[in-house]
């Protein structure tokens, strides 16, 4: 067979599945004569100009708010002021929803992939909602700006976004009446996890995050009058903390490593951690003063990561299927919103996590609805049809899902929630990365990450077209791991 020949091939392929999401055969072909340790370096090249998403301008948006803070904080609106909050909703709804396809139309087109899987993988270990678009813009180049960089730097610049101190109540925590909400989940969901600090540890950790808020123009800004400057006693050191105080502390329990460490793996190496490896990952990123890029490269060059136990042994996150089934057919969409309708049918949305500890993973992607679901959109974003929307929906997410909605209208005026998916694979091109003379067999090899059974083998006929196999084997259970 073509690709038995080189075992790199096959560690490549995995490599760029789990760091990215996914590779053209010809980028497979040519990275697989390298050294392995090159390939992953190369996987760390840096953008050479500015990488942000700035499509909502902020001045806009800035005014938007304004606007809005002073409309909701009436309690008696007039008719007109009803009409202008209705107004200022709708159009955050709408730049919400840009912003969304945005981000998904950018990883699918990204020449950097493993930046965008790290501000993916980001994303959800700070979950975090906001209904002002400009701040989850903000929150999600944080992300991406900072997604190789220093876990410190990181953790600082999230715990200031003005979307984060919203979400997790920082703005109401002043001096006096603390608010322990975003004390409490920078420790348990964040850097160290339960059972690692106590409740008098978030009480003092509350207090010198007391002040830290976003001013009228949705910028962070340190209130000192709100601020409690009295002495406090953390992890059993005493001092007048302030909240990058507390921060630092966190960083040097090792603690924190191993809990980052191990969230790393599970979501680029096996749902079911290895805590010797953990432990390996944990110590070094540790020594490295939380160098995220080191962190990465050790993951992605220990000969572990190309385990058998390791490849084939994850289900693709909704957003990995969908950018990775478009980048490798060359997908466009002439009618982007079906990407959101496909997220919230498939049960991740993006920038609308369920709830502060993000999208569980693993085997909560699939149940008997989305399965169905997952194996039909091949087929139908491949060949475009006719496809009908349900399954996890959020029901907090359903009036923004209506309002992008493509529905149609029967006999009877009924609202069916169907669309065609209006997409265009390049099939010209995506041939044209093959090898000729491939045979369906090989093509399966490539498309598939598990290695193929005799049972999927005997469905592979050698009288098939190269287009129709691929919409075969895409649209089977095992293109749903990688």
């Amino acid at each position: 067979m073509i690709m038995s020949a080189n075992d790199n091939f096959y560690k490549v392929k995995h490599l760029y599945n789990r760091a990215g999401f996914g590779i053209s055969y010809n980028d497979l072909h040519k990275l697989s004569r390298k050294n392995l340790n090159k390939v992953v370096d190369g996987l760390f090249k840096e953008p050479k100009q500015n990488d942000e998403i700035t499509l909502i301008d902020s001045v806009a948006s800035k005014q938007q708010l304004l606007m809005q803070a002073g409309l909701y904080a009436k309690k008696d609106l007039t008719d007109e002021e009803k009409k202008q909050r209705q107004e200022i909703v709708s159009m955050q709804n709408e730049k919400s929803r840009d912003l969304n396809i945005a981000w998904v139309e950018k990883m699918i087109n990204t020449e950097h992939p493993l930046l965008e899987k790290m501000t993916l993988f980001w994303h959800g270990h700070f979950a975090c909602r906001s209904n002002n678009p400009m701040f989850a813009q903000q929150l999600n180049n944080i992300q991406r700006n900072n997604a190789l960089g220093s876990f410190k730097t990181l953790l600082v610049e999230v715990s200031k976004s003005p979307a984060m101190l919203q979400y997790l109540n920082n703005q109401q925590n002043r001096k006096g009446k603390p608010n322990e909400n975003f004390a409490r989940e920078l420790m348990e969901l964040f850097t160290l996890g339960r059972g690692n600090y106590s409740e008098q540890d978030i009480k003092e950790s509350a207090r010198s995050f007391t002040g830290w808020m976003y001013d009228k123009d949705g910028s962070f800004i340190f209130r000192p009058n709100l601020h409690d400057a009295g002495t406090k006693t953390f992890f059993g050191k005493t001092g007048n903390f302030d909240g990058e105080n507390i921060i630092d502390i966190i960083l040097d329990k090792p603690e924190t490593a191993e809990f980052i460490s191990r969230k790393v793996y599970k979501f680029f190496v096996n749902d079911n951690p290895n805590e010797t490896h953990i432990k390996e990952l944990a110590n070094h990123f540790f020594n490295s003063k939380y160098n995220i890029a080191e962190l990465m490269k050790k993951m992605f060059t220990s000969d572990w990561f190309y385990s058998p136990e390791n490849i084939g042994s994850k289900i693709k996150s909704p957003a990995e299927f969908l950018v990775g089934l478009s980048r490798e057919f060359y997908v466009t969409y002439n009618k982007p919103q079906v990407l959101i309708q496909l997220q919230s049918s498939l049960g991740q949305y993006l920038f609308n996590p369920p709830n502060v500890a993000g999208w569980p993973g693993g085997q909560s992607w699939i149940d008997s609805s989305s399965l169905m679901l997952r194996m039909r959109i091949p087929s139908l974003v491949l060949n475009d049809g006719e496809i009908d929307f349900s399954g996890k929906a959020d029901p907090e997410d359903e009036a923004v899902i209506a309002q992008s909605r493509i529905a149609t209208v029967n006999a009877n005026t009924k609202i069916k929630p169907k669309s065609y998916v209006d997409a265009k694979a390049d099939w010209p091109k995506f041939l044209s990365t093959l090898p000729k003379g491939i045979k369906p067999v090989e093509l399966a090899e490539f498309l598939l990450q598990p290695k193929l059974n005799e049972k999927i083998k005997g469905m592979i006929g050698d009288n098939k077209g190269l287009k129709s196999t691929s919409v075969e084997l895409t649209s089977m259970p095992e293109y749903q791991l990688c």
